[in-house]
């Protein structure tokens, strides 16, 4: 089972290749900034895509948009919503 800090590291990585970020690295993302409309320049399109992407990696569902909203706040919080939701179906 994988710690929050293990999953917000390798979700910048997934996050990065998915969306094909090519100016941005892990370090420059940060945990706690907004990763919706942030520097990282991420749009609802982006959503949709990372939405799928985390259903494929990691099985977990985001089942609306308000969970969506607040889920996509920050990494760190993308991160523990997994985290827990992992951890519910265990």
């Amino acid at each position: 089972m994988s710690t929050v800090e293990e999953t917000i590291r390798e979700l910048k990585v997934k996050i990065i290749a998915t969306l094909g970020l090519l100016d941005i690295t892990p370090d420059d993302m940060k945990d706690d900034d907004p990763l919706v409309g942030g520097d990282t320049g991420i749009d609802s399109i982006d959503v949709l895509e990372l939405v799928m992407m985390i259903e494929k990696d990691y099985g977990v569902k985001i089942e609306s948009k308000e969970l969506g909203v607040k889920v996509f706040a920050s990494v760190r919080a993308l991160a523990t919503f997994i985290a827990q939701a992992r951890k519910a179906k265990a």
